[in-house]
């Protein structure tokens, strides 16, 4: 990153329109010496992740009061001091399968598994710790899990609405379990017919829209591992505070409903959980 970049204040990224939004980003990558989409060279052949660079800035993370549900942080601005780069998708299962192939990794075979261009599925925090270890020996770059607010604010590609697409998801816009429909009352027997056909199981990633920044599937699909812990209770019912390592995960998945993948909602698992809503998203440094 060149210092001109380095010294330049952080932008509130809600003031920027489209075009502004990724000229930024563009200026962001134009600093660090790369492509706004980007791939690292392996040592062992072939490539990394396809990566997003994802400018400085400030912006509006966590719910409003009127619209926060259990676990949402309280809305509050949030500075995000230096450019970095993420996964314009989540790791896949080929891409993970390489890992396992070069280092012997045990992915449990009685698990289930994702096709090749579907995300990496049953794997807990150790064996993408491991994953990310690897990559950045092959690459010669840091490697790491995104934290939450950098996952929230590159989710969010300037956007302050509840998904980065609008106040409302569609079913072209994200794979979850069910939809609301929007501003509008169903009654009679409608009410039982779902507004989407859920596909009941992750799909390939790219297959819905990208945001602003060039991210799939930000909302739905699978869960996503950060670096930060749950703080406070685990669920609604329980007014004690998270026992164990749990983690915040971001994102919501097939399984769950449109309002559990809004850009300010949040999960927390454990760092040894196994299953096939949960994956990653890499963040490398810059």
């Amino acid at each position: 990153m060149n210092a001109g970049l380095a010294n330049m204040p952080p932008v509130y990224v809600h003031d920027l329109d489209a075009r502004a939004l990724r000229a930024l980003q563009a200026e962001a990558a134009l600093g660090c010496n790369v492509a706004v989409f980007f791939h690292d060279a392996m040592k062992s052949g072939g490539t990394g992740p396809e990566l997003a660079v994802i400018p400085p800035g400030v912006f509006e993370m966590g719910a409003s009061d009127e619209t926060r549900r259990f676990g949402d942080l309280p809305a509050r601005n949030m500075h995000v001091d230096k450019p970095f780069a993420i996964g314009r998708h989540t790791v896949t299962t080929e891409a993970f399968g390489r890992f396992e192939a070069a280092t012997g990794y045990l992915w449990q075979n009685h698990l289930v598994r994702g096709e090749e261009h579907q995300p990496a599925i049953n794997i807990d925090l150790a064996g993408f710790g491991a994953y990310l270890a690897w990559l950045s020996e092959e690459t010669g770059q840091r490697y790491r899990l995104p934290t939450e607010a950098e996952w929230e604010y590159a989710a969010r590609a300037g956007s302050r609405t509840a998904y980065c697409f609008g106040e409302h998801l569609t079913c072209s816009e994200a794979n979850v379990g069910s939809f609301a429909p929007p501003r509008q009352a169903v009654s009679g027997w409608r009410r039982f017919l779902p507004f989407c056909v859920p596909f009941n199981r992750a799909v390939e990633v790219g297959s819905y829209p990208a945001n602003l920044w060039g991210l799939f599937e930000v909302h739905g699909n699978v869960w996503e591992f950060t670096s930060d812990r749950w703080l406070g209770p685990i669920d609604a019912m329980s007014r004690k505070p998270a026992q164990g390592d749990w983690r915040v995960t971001k994102g919501g998945s097939w399984f769950e409903g449109a309002l559990d993948a809004r850009s300010a909602a949040r999960k927390p698992r454990l760092h040894n959980e196994l299953d096939i809503n949960l994956g990653l998203r890499v963040v490398r440094e810059l």
